[in-house]
């Protein structure tokens, strides 16, 4: 799933909020933001908002309020772009967690924000990432995602964002895993780990250990995996959605 920017230099309000922000504690670190003004701070909150969905499936009528004012108070392309950015992954997880079908808005929604923002922007690599999700997720069209995943990676690596990295590893690794590339999967799953652990990001350092498990062979999956466990219960059950991944697959019936 998604989300990028960690602290900001010596910022002491940014590192409040990033350290909120990776414990999953994304209301209060929204709260952090409520009394700066402009698009900007509308814009951080709105996402931090966003994210607590994709994580948590609640919290839909405030990510949609803060939406409507980062909307309103955008005013340059590169605002706008990121605020259509922010709707299309709203609609995006929306439509995965099966709360309501968005798919067009979040396809449209996209499109606005391809339209607003210039290639070399800031923001144009988590654009990328989150076209690479309607492609696999929605569209299931995984030589679509890997292209837009591959753009995002470049782009984060060309702007430094470190934290959207360990998400385009983690996806490209996904797709590897489908295809039966286990050495490419491990290497992406592995990367995404240790970048997360780094930053801190605890609140997804647990889907990052899922991810691997799928990708190793017993016992060390299933070590992966009771640690994943453990940080998810320490987490509040947060991502909500890896639970169900959290169980090791089950052995193949003996013939008859």
């Amino acid at each position: 799933m998604s989300g990028t920017g960690t602290t900001a230099g010596d910022d002491p309000l940014q590192t409040a909020v990033w350290r909120l922000r990776s414990r999953g504690c994304w209301t209060d670190a929204a709260a952090l933001l409520a009394s700066r003004e402009g698009p900007g701070p509308a814009l951080q909150r709105t996402s931090l908002l966003v994210e607590r969905c994709l994580f948590t499936g609640e919290g839909w009528a405030e990510a949609e309020d803060g939406l409507r004012t980062a909307e309103a108070l955008a005013v340059a392309d590169e605002d706008r772009g990121a605020a259509a950015c922010e709707r299309g992954q709203l609609a995006y997880a929306s439509t995965v967690l099966a709360v309501r079908d968005r798919a067009d808005e979040a396809r449209t929604a996209l499109g606005r924000a391809a339209a607003l923002l210039a290639p070399n922007t800031p923001g144009r690599p988590l654009l990328d990432f989150r076209r690479g999700l309607i492609a696999e997720h929605i569209a299931d069209s995984p030589q679509a995602a890997r292209a837009a995943y591959r753009r995002a990676h470049a782009g984060a690596t060309a702007h430094g964002d470190t934290l959207l990295l360990s998400f385009t590893w983690r996806h490209l690794a996904g797709i590897a895993l489908r295809e039966g590339e286990l050495a490419d999967a491990r290497h992406g799953f592995a990367e995404s780990l240790r970048i997360r652990e780094e930053l801190g990001y605890l609140v997804g350092t647990a889907p990052a250990l899922a991810a691997l498990a799928d990708a190793e062979p017993e016992p060390e999956a299933g070590r992966l995996r009771a640690e994943a466990a453990r940080l998810f219960r320490l987490m509040g059950g947060v991502p909500s959605w890896l639970a169900q991944h959290l169980t090791p697959p089950a052995p193949p019936a003996p013939a008859a």
